[in-house]
């Protein structure tokens, strides 16, 4: 990259830079920018520049973000708020986000990956298949109520301990 002596031009090239490899929240890019050694005034209009052009909108990002993680993740929707907040997307996008993530949805994401680790465990004791299963889910964020309906669906052992 060829150094401009403006440093909003710099800038916006280091920002655009940055959006080439996925799309960023304005929080992502205010911290790189920093990082980068771009002063904040310029690097506040250097977002601003780019919110004004349509590159950069943090609830496109929070949907976007939501549907992935949710998807091909199966993480629940507290940990995808928990990623947005990190990425500094406002509490209100990242409800805005989540509503597009139904309970059913989260219940069936939640089914679908005990179901896959259930599958490789055919094996083992009911009490360690639940504890296992319970701890993915965990993991991924699922709240008790999911993690002992999907046990129950699975119907492995006859009574779901804590």
């Amino acid at each position: 990259m060829e150094s401009s002596s403006d440093p909003y031009e710099t800038a916006y090239a280091i920002a655009l830079n940055a959006l080439v490899a996925r799309a960023k929240s304005k929080g992502e890019l205010l911290t790189h920018l920093k990082a980068r050694g771009v002063d904040d005034q310029v690097a506040q209009a250097t977002i601003f520049r780019l919110t004004e052009a349509g590159l950069v909108n943090d609830q496109e990002f929070a949907l976007a973000w939501a549907k992935s993680r949710h998807e091909h993740k199966k993480i629940s929707k507290r940990i995808i708020a928990t990623e947005l907040r990190q990425r500094g997307v406002t509490q209100e996008e990242i409800n805005h986000a989540l509503e597009s993530i139904d309970d059913d949805a989260e219940y069936q994401s939640a089914f679908e990956l005990a179901m896959k680790k259930y599958a490789t465990m055919s094996r083992l004791e009911s009490d360690v298949q639940i504890r296992r299963i319970q701890s993915l889910l965990q993991r991924k964020g699922f709240g008790f109520p999911i993690i002992a309906r999907v046990i129950r669906e699975l119907g492995i052992g006859t009574e779901f301990n804590d």
